[in-house]
């Protein structure tokens, strides 16, 4: 089977997907409002999130969250689903820069027709989670097969955002829309 690459965001009502989970998971840029997303995530996100990683899959990261990753989840207790989940993928870091991949079963994918010949190996799905720097790159090259945004009522009026400067136009359909008890939008596109 082909793999399909497919993109999992959580994202603020203004585009912001900077460091989602915890305080001091990107600071980049001064970036002050890391963990915004637990205050308002309910059972319905945490749903979303099994949907997304349900199933077999590898894991497609920048190198920038490959580090946030690899100082967190490999020291989860493994009976936690998404460390055990993570644990058993194959995790690939589209980077240029030499690395030292601690995180076992980590290799680095050095540039896009790496990624491309990866992509079109057969294998389980590359699952993207955070990586702002990974989705103007896929959409360029027609790699990203699908994305769901999880948008959260929050505005952060600063941080990193998913469609910035220099992400290509593209057109997407929607295949799936849910709403959460608490208010945050979940939307698939293709």
């Amino acid at each position: 089977m082909t793999r399909k690459i497919i993109g999992g965001v959580f994202l603020s009502l203004d585009g912001v997907m900077q460091a989602p989970g915890g305080p001091d998971e990107d600071p980049t840029g001064g970036f002050p409002f890391g963990g915004w997303l637990p205050p308002v995530a309910d059972d319905d996100l945490g749903a979303e999130i099994d949907r997304l990683f349900d199933g077999p899959f590898d894991l497609l990261l920048g190198r920038r969250t490959y580090d946030i990753f690899a100082a967190h989840w490999p020291f989860m207790p493994q009976d936690h689903p998404i460390a055990a989940s993570f644990a058993k993928a194959r995790k690939y870091v589209l980077t240029t820069a030499d690395h030292e991949w601690t995180w076992e079963g980590s290799q680095r994918v050095p540039d896009i027709a790496a990624l491309t010949a990866l992509k079109a190996e057969n294998g389980p799905n590359l699952v993207i989670q955070g990586s702002s720097t990974l989705y103007p790159q896929l959409l360029e090259h027609g790699l990203l097969d699908r994305i769901t945004l999880m948008v959260a009522p929050v505005i952060l009026g600063q941080g990193k955002r998913l469609f910035g400067d220099g992400t290509p136009p593209r057109r997407m359909q929607l295949i799936e829309h849910r709403l959460s008890r608490g208010g945050i939008a979940m939307a698939t596109f293709e």
